[in-house]
């Protein structure tokens, strides 16, 4: 996993353009601003829900790295490639586990990558934080994907 300077410091004078289901447009870049840019960026009740998780995966992985592709932060471990992935939907953030089949209990939402399952969490969801950070202890553990 290159640790490259990030590109995605967004212009001080504007915002993130919204995409679609409102996920935010942020450049490609490692490390923890273009995340920490991402996570700003998300819309309404998602951006307090996004600062949580990448603090609740900070603090289970001491070291994590983190990057934002595709309009989606990435978390993983140095030479192992990425676990874990964000992304805003309209009514939902996505938490997907690239290995997820093999975390226990498997995460509930199945993929068209047959490895990989997510959660979803909604507006009015409380998060079993104690579940997400045995999810994140247990996929940190396991080889990554390699984007």
């Amino acid at each position: 996993m290159a640790q490259a300077k990030s590109k995605a410091a967004a212009l001080p004078d504007k915002k993130p353009v919204l995409l679609s289901g409102g996920n935010p447009q942020i450049a490609k870049g490692y490390g923890d601003a273009p995340v920490q840019a991402y996570i700003a960026a998300m819309p309404g009740w998602k951006s307090e829900v996004g600062r949580r998780l990448d603090q609740l995966i900070v603090q289970a992985i001491p070291g994590v790295q983190k990057a934002v592709k595709w309009n989606s932060p990435f978390y993983g471990m140095e030479g192992e490639g990425w676990f874990l992935g964000i992304h805003c939907f309209a009514k939902y953030i996505k938490v997907a586990f690239f290995r997820g089949l093999s975390l226990k209990p498997v995460p509930p939402v199945e993929s068209r990558s047959k490895d990989t399952r997510s959660f979803h969490i909604h507006e009015n969801d409380r998060l079993d934080e104690e579940q997400f950070v045995s999810w994140v202890k247990q996929a940190s553990q396991l080889p990554g994907e390699r984007m």
